[in-house]
C-alpha cells in the first residue's frame, strides 16, 4: 500500500503507447532534481525538448517494503502535464535507503518482494507516469561481499517481476546502475538486468567523488572500460550513458569533504577567484585551482568541451543513448555537444 497521499491522474496505457518520442530520433534523458530551483530545471527541459525523450523527476524514496516517500514537490501535475505537452515521457526515479543487508532480505522474500512491487505499481498509477526508474544505489554501496552477492541475485528477482508487471500496463521499466569497472558496480548483474529492463542507464560520473581524492569525475579510459563490459552484456540500443553537469570542490590534501558544485557554480567560482581554466586532455575534463582562507582548493567538473571529448567513446561502442545529471546543473553547451555528435 502506497503511503504517499496522491490522486490518480487521467492517463491510459493506450495513450502512453501511442506516443513514443524516441521514434522522433530523440536520444537523451535527464533527471530533474527536487532540491534547488525545480522550476528552472523544468524550464531547462522544455528548452531542450527536441533532444529529450524522457525526464525522470528525482521525486521518490523507499524505506521499507510498502513505504514510498515523496520529496518536496513530488507528483506536481503542472510539470508532468507540461513535459507531456512537449512530447517528453515522464518516468520518475525511486531511490532506496535500506542498504545492502536489509534490501537483500526484502528481495529474497517472495511475499515482501511482491508487496514492494505492488507499492511501486501504486506509485506509477498515482499520476500520468510513463514508467518507473529504479535507482537503488544505497544497497550497492554498503555491506560486505556476501551482502552484495545477495543483493545482486535479489535485485534480479525484483527487477524481473517489476518489469513484467509494468509491461502488462504498457509502462516503461528503467534501471540506473553504477559503472561496472575497477571493482565498482558489482552489486548489479548487467546481463540479467539488461534483459528485463527497457533502458539501462549507466552513471558515467564520480570516478573521483566527494569521499575520495581530487580528480576528474569521468575519464576517457574509464568510459572505454565500462562501455566495453556493458556492450558485451547489455543490448546496445538499451544503454544510456549519463554525463555529469556538476563537479566537486576539494581542499587539496584533504579527502572525504569535497563540496558539490554545479557547472554554473563552478564557472561562477572560477571567474570570481580569477582562476585559469585548465583542461585535462587525458581524461577530457576541465579543472582549476584557487586559494581560500590560506588553503588550496582543487575543482574538477564537466562542461560541453569535456562531453565532446568523451562522446567518441560512446560512438566507438555503438551507444546512442545519453543522459544528464541533472537539469539546471549543466553547461548550456552540453546540448550543442550532443546535437553535433
Amino acid at each position: 500500500m502506497l503511503t504517499v497521499a496522491l490522486l490518480t491522474g487521467l492517463w491510459t496505457p493506450a495513450a502512453a503507447a501511442a506516443r513514443d518520442p524516441r521514434s522522433a530520433g530523440r536520444t537523451g534523458s535527464a533527471w530533474l532534481p527536487y532540491w534547488g530551483d525545480t522550476d528552472a530545471a523544468y524550464r531547462d527541459a522544455l528548452r531542450h525538448a527536441a533532444q529529450l525523450h524522457t525526464v525522470s523527476p528525482f521525486w521518490y524514496e523507499t524505506s521499507s517494503d510498502t513505504t514510498v516517500k515523496g520529496h518536496t514537490g513530488a507528483g506536481r501535475r503542472d510539470i508532468i502535464d507540461g513535459l507531456h505537452d512537449a512530447g517528453i515521457d515522464v518516468v520518475p526515479t525511486v531511490t532506496e535507503t535500506l542498504g545492502a543487508a536489509k534490501m537483500a532480505e526484502l528481495m529474497h522474500d517472495p511475499e515482501r518482494r511482491r508487496d514492494h512491487v505492488d507499492t511501486l505499481l501504486d506509485l506509477v498509477e498515482s499520476r500520468s507516469y510513463d514508467g518507473l526508474d529504479l535507482d537503488y544505489e544505497a544497497m550497492a554501496l554498503s555491506g560486505d561481499r556476501e551482502d552484495r552477492d545477495r543483493v545482486r541475485t535479489g535485485y534480479n528477482k525484483l527487477v524481473k517481476e517489476l518489469c513484467a508487471r509494468l509491461h502488462e500496463r504498457d509502462k516503461q521499466c528503467v534501471v540506473t546502475v553504477l559503472a561496472r569497472v575497477r571493482g565498482s558496480g558489482q552489486a548489479f548483474d548487467y546481463e540479467r538486468l539488461g534483459r528485463y529492463a527497457d533502458r539501462f542507464r549507466i552513471m558515467g560520473y564520480d570516478l573521483h567523488w566527494s569521499g575520495g581524492e581530487a580528480g576528474p569525475l569521468a575519464a576517457r579510459d574509464w568510459y572505454d572500460e565500462f562501455l566495453r563490459y556493458a556492450t558485451d552484456t547489455v543490448p546496445r540500443h538499451k544503454i544510456e550513458v549519463a554525463f555529469p553537469g556538476y563537479g566537486w570542490d576539494w581542499i587539496r590534501g584533504v579527502t572525504g569533504h569535497a563540496a558539490h558544485v554545479t557547472w554554473k557554480e563552478a564557472e561562477a567560482l572560477r571567474e570570481r577567484e580569477d582562476a585559469d581554466y585548465l583542461f585535462d586532455e587525458v581524461s577530457g575534463t576541465p579543472h582549476f585551482t584557487y586559494r581560500k582562507d590560506g588553503e588550496e582548493h582543487e575543482v574538477w567538473y564537466q562542461d560541453g568541451r569535456g562531453v565532446r571529448a568523451q562522446l567518441p567513446l560512446l560512438r566507438k561502442y555503438g551507444v546512442r543513448g545519453t543522459g544528464l545529471w541533472a537539469l539546471g546543473f549543466e553547461d548550456p553547451d552540453f546540448w550543442s555537444a550532443l546535437r553535433d555528435a
